[in-house]
């Protein structure tokens, strides 16, 4: 089976939702994933959900327990660059359908991995991976290469009314 690139980016909820819906439908057919968060080193309720399916779904996080606030910290792009060079191997070793890069976008962003490594990426997918990734701010010539983009717009959110993030909704 053919398998494309999927990008889910823009400032609506929804994008690591659509990633993780994708993994578990994936596994549902048999399929091997990975789940790479990038950014995130939290325990977020979907890593709990996602243990159920561990013989099928790897997830692994590639960030501090912290948001990062202007400039990445050494071990915030530490955590980002050995993150990639996982994500790298991964992807060609043959062992996983589908790879998820979930906050990929972010992570060029916030220059912990860089535009051109993205880029390279992608180049060298195989044939018959499902790559994808998310994220705010997906840069054009990364939106070029992709065959699948979606683009998640905040029409409303409840946010704005000082709603913080909820466990089992948000995180």
């Amino acid at each position: 089976m053919k398998g494309y690139i999927h990008i889910y980016t823009g400032n609506g909820k929804g994008k690591t939702t659509a990633a993780l819906g994708l993994a578990i439908r994936a596994a549902g057919a048999g399929l091997q994933v990975l789940f790479a968060q990038f950014i995130k080193g939290r325990l977020y309720s979907e890593l709990k959900a996602l243990s159920r399916f561990s013989d099928q779904i790897t997830v692994e996080q590639f960030g501090q327990p912290h948001f990062i606030h202007g400039k990445p910290s050494v071990p915030d792009i530490e955590a980002a660059r050995c993150g990639f060079e996982k994500v790298k191997s991964s992807m060609l070793s043959g062992r996983f359908d589908m790879i998820i890069i979930d906050e990929g976008n972010v992570a060029v962003t916030c220059s912990l991995i860089s535009k051109q490594d993205l880029l390279d990426l992608i180049a060298m997918k195989p044939e018959n991976l499902e790559l994808v990734i998310t994220g705010r701010g997906a840069l054009p010539e990364i939106i070029d290469k992709a065959d699948l983009v979606t683009e998640m717009k905040d029409i409303k959110h409840y946010y704005d009314k000082g709603v913080d993030a909820r466990i089992g909704i948000e995180k």
